[in-house]
């Protein structure tokens, strides 16, 4: 055998090895485990807005009667749920209403509640109504003319 022929069965038989071991080439790596975290806020709720406007003839002891519409509204981020809204005539806190001239919250009445629960997209709004009336009572509600008369409404 030639000098040449030996040198190429050298290289053949040289690189067959090294594909045959590692394919031409080498590779080495560590093994690791880990571990890791993050964290995020959940929103709160924000408080309904309410508004409401009453419609129809001046109220007298067992006359007309006033038709009030409110508007339930969602002022927050997040979807809320409206489940009631209880209307009454009270102060704007809610406190128990006379009035200076001595007209009370007993002398009328709220009937006729229509509203049905809703969840409310942000911004979202949902109606309702209710009847209002001045009772006829066996006392004398002189104190009630020209009163005006505040209605609180509370979503929940």
């Amino acid at each position: 055998m030639s000098k040449v022929a030996g040198r190429k069965k050298r290289i053949i038989g040289t690189t067959a090895a090294l594909v045959a071991i590692g394919g031409g080439a080498a590779f080495a790596y560590w093994t690791a485990t880990g571990t890791g975290s993050a964290t995020t806020k959940a929103g709160t709720t924000s408080s309904f807005e309410i508004t409401g406007t009453a419609t129809g003839g001046d109220l007298s002891p067992g006359g007309p009667t006033q038709k009030v519409t409110f508007t339930v509204t969602n002022p927050g981020t997040g979807v809320q749920k409206v489940s009631k809204v209880v209307v009454k005539v009270a102060n704007t806190d809610g406190t128990t209403w006379t009035s200076s001239t001595g007209c009370k919250t007993a002398d009328f009445a709220i009937t006729d509640y229509d509203f049905t629960a809703k969840e409310l997209e942000p911004g979202g709004t949902a109606t309702g109504t209710v009847t209002l009336q001045m009772v006829n009572s066996a006392e004398n509600q002189d104190g009630c003319k020209g009163a005006t008369v505040p209605l609180h409404f509370a979503a929940s």
